[in-house]
């Protein structure tokens, strides 16, 4: 199956660029899988996330020694140092997080101990925690909601997205791994293509295109048929799910591909649903080094496990570079029960509600003020797609809340557990240590001129500062924006989304990003038509806050979808069992879509 236009010609030189790891916690498969199959040129590692960083950063205030990926050196590197030194493969990570120098000594020190002779670079600049009362006096606001910027005794971490350029810097002086700290997902992969090809840096439509590679690969096998709405067919393959291997020419045009041998699949479906995975507006995917058009990007399958990656565009790099401060905001605590039995979810909710208004009247007691927030959540009653089942004989509650004082925001614990024997039957829960309150970070992020975070490259004991570049406002032309034409012919009957279309949820902030692929291309007029901005919003009622973009990918047919203000807060600012908004494809793909008998008649 193709979706698009015929794939354009590779060009005269290609690298094979493996994507590792999608984020702290990943699973250490990848490296050995890639240095088994061997004739990779660099191999990538995504580890950041906003909250990453601020668990880092308290790392780090702890211990000056700490605040990086410890795991990536110690289970990833470590035991694969010699394999990687034999195979002449470069090594590139953001691994670093918030002290990527100390990451880097502890490499080298490996390094060393191992008779090797591997150059190691760090690339710095991103992190601006010391400036934090200079920034708070400078009158930046947050670029979503307006808030003004945080009280910086409260902050833990303030990093500056940086660019792909001293990546290539730091392979270029011949860094055989390269550690950042924060830069876009993307860099790691750009910067190799930035080296190995020597594209200009206002090459744009080269420069979204090799960004566009690294998106695809950034998330490890979430390329190759992890997370993947199909999933059944692959589901016994994924114990050794291969990860992702961006074939790049240089002209930009990828294939992606994996591992031979190894399980999941690379199809235009599972590539596609990465492409469209949190990247909003697909007209103005905003990088450092460019701003990316995937609208008219076309996807071939190109051979068994090969898909092609052609079309996409770039415009020029923002003046600006997207700062993400992490500040603690209270406390918040919570846990999870189990009931079982008849009207499982009518007794959860009464011991919830009941465990709920013992906390309050003991807050009370103590002259405390209430909790900030509270929440209660069922799991197994359908309630998140917004309206109850009915009937549920076993369920899982959610009771958590939010509170300035960690002993008033523990409290509740106590409470819940406390009222276990005055409870209605049916209450189980897995056993073990209590848990414990946990900070509030949350998210603040803003735009900070781009010459005001200077990159810069650390080998050999040299310092090298690098130019930030200039950039330019960011306009989106009115001609990258239309809608697919209106279904032919009458709709009949209804089929559920997943019928149509795949799909893949995740998040931004307090955002969550719905990327829609159809099956056939002709499927996204029914699709388009029926998820119009008002049957969206009553979808989401139930969590949606905030206003709902649309966009469509003329290129692959397909459909993104934001949400705003949708996620109670977003990551551990958020009480909801669902933070992320990972699950909110899952939810979109059972909507009845009105589509004609034809189409039903094909699709049975």
């Amino acid at each position: 199956m193709s979706i698009g236009r015929e794939a354009g010609l590779p060009g005269r030189k290609t690298i094979r660029i493996g994507g590792a790891s999608g984020f702290w916690g990943e699973s250490d498969m990848a490296l050995p899988q890639f240095l088994k199959a061997g004739g990779l040129d660099y191999i990538v590692f995504d580890y950041l996330a906003e909250i990453t960083l601020s668990i880092m950063a308290r790392a780090r205030a702890k211990d000056a020694s700490k605040g990086y990926a410890a795991d990536f050196v110690d289970f990833v590197l470590k035991p694969n140092l010699e394999e990687i030194a034999r195979q002449g493969v470069k090594v590139i990570s953001n691994a670093g997080g918030m002290n990527p120098g100390a990451c880097a000594t502890v490499i080298e020190a490996a390094v060393k101990a191992a008779g090797l002779d591997l150059k190691v670079a760090v690339v710095t600049g991103d992190d601006l925690i010391d400036r934090a009362d200079a920034l708070a006096a400078g009158g930046y606001k947050e670029m979503f909601s307006g808030a003004d910027f945080p009280d910086p005794a409260s902050i833990a971490s303030i990093n500056a997205y940086l660019g792909a350029a001293p990546v290539a810097e730091a392979l270029r002086r011949g860094a055989d791994i390269a550690i950042t700290g924060r830069g876009v997902d993307s860099a790691v992969t750009l910067g190799a293509c930035l080296h190995a090809f020597d594209w200009a840096l206002d090459d744009w439509d080269r420069l979204a295109a090799g960004s566009l590679a690294g998106h695809i690969i950034e998330c490890g096998p979430q390329a190759t048929g992890g997370n993947f709405t199909d999933w059944k067919s692959i589901a016994e393959e994924l114990v050794e799910i291969g990860y992702p291997i961006a074939e790049i020419s240089e002209d930009g045009s990828t294939v992606i591909t994996k591992p031979d041998g190894t399980g999941g699949s690379v199809t235009v479906a599972t590539v596609g649903e990465q492409m469209l995975y949190e990247i909003g507006d697909p007209a103005a995917y905003i990088l450092p080094d460019v701003v990316c058009d995937f609208t008219d990007v076309m996807l071939e399958q190109a051979g068994p496990d090969r898909v092609s990656v052609t079309g996409a565009k770039g415009r020029p790099a923002p003046d600006t570079l997207k700062v993400s401060v992490t500040y603690q905001d209270g406390w918040r605590a919570g846990t999870t029960f189990f009931y079982v039995g008849e009207d499982a979810t009518e007794a959860a909710r009464a011991f919830a509600e009941a465990a709920l208004a013992r906390a309050c009247r003991k807050l009370k007691s103590y002259g405390a003020p209430d909790y900030t927030e509270t929440l209660i959540e069922i799991v197994g009653d359908g309630s998140a797609f917004g309206v109850e089942a009915g009937k549920a004989r076993d369920v899982a509650v959610k009771l958590a809340v939010k509170h300035a004082d960690p002993l008033a925001a523990g409290l509740i614990l106590r409470e819940a557990i406390g009222m276990a024997l005055a409870a209605p039957p049916g209450l189980s829960g897995f056993s073990g240590s209590r848990p414990k309150p946990s900070p509030v970070v949350r998210l603040f992020s803003f735009l900070l001129p781009r010459e005001q975070a200077i990159p810069v490259v650390l080998m050999n004991g040299e310092a090298i500062e690098l130019d930030p570049g200039r950039g330019s406002t960011v306009e989106i032309p009115d001609e990258l924006r239309s809608e697919p034409e209106a279904p032919s012919g009458r709709a009949t009957t209804s089929v559920p989304l997943f019928k149509l279309a795949w799909g893949r949820s995740g998040d931004k902030g307090d955002k969550a990003n719905i990327g829609l692929l159809p099956r056939d291309p002709a499927y996204m007029a029914w699709i388009w038509a029926a998820l119009d901005e008002q049957t969206l919003r009553s979808r989401f009622s139930h969590y949606l806050e905030g206003g709902v973009d649309r966009y469509f990918l003329p290129g692959t047919g397909a459909m993104n979808i934001v949400l705003h203000d949708v996620l109670g807060g977003g990551g551990v600012a958020s009480l909801r069992n669902d933070p992320q908004g990972k699950a909110y494809a899952q939810i979109l793909l059972q909507t009845p879509i009105p589509v004609s008998g034809e189409i039903a008649e094909a699709l049975t």
